[in-house]
């Protein structure tokens, strides 16, 4: 096992895009997710918020995006494992899910937060 886990940078780099072309087969989410997110940031560019702002919401865009894939992953292996309609399995994807749009939230206040201080 650990020769897998000790590959070199290019092959984990390989298997890192893999996965994300798998989410964005996969995942209608996931499509959602990096449209409306590139088109935050377009938006952002646009009305020339501080290089800050940008940043800030650039990097809880993309923690939301690596948290919509872990959620995709775990969806996926849990029905893979319990194919069957489970209330906790249910409970334990919606909290999932939770965890995702709390950041999500977070990134569109971040959004509207550069938006007002370049209007101010």
């Amino acid at each position: 096992m650990s020769e897998l886990k000790d590959r070199a940078l290019p092959h984990r780099l390989r298997n890192g895009l893999a996965g994300l072309a798998q989410g964005w087969r996969r995942e209608r989410s996931l499509r959602t997710q990096l449209t409306i997110s590139g088109t935050g940031v377009l938006v952002l560019l646009i009305a020339h918020v501080k290089p800050a702002w940008l940043l800030a919401v650039v990097a809880l865009l993309a923690v939301a995006l690596a948290a919509e894939l872990i959620n995709a992953a775990f969806e996926a292996l849990l029905d893979r494992l319990h194919p069957d309609y489970d209330p906790e399995i249910g409970a334990v994807k919606d909290m999932s899910s939770a965890a995702v749009l709390v950041i999500n939230l977070a990134a569109g206040a971040a959004f509207v937060a550069a938006l007002l201080a370049r209007l101010t």
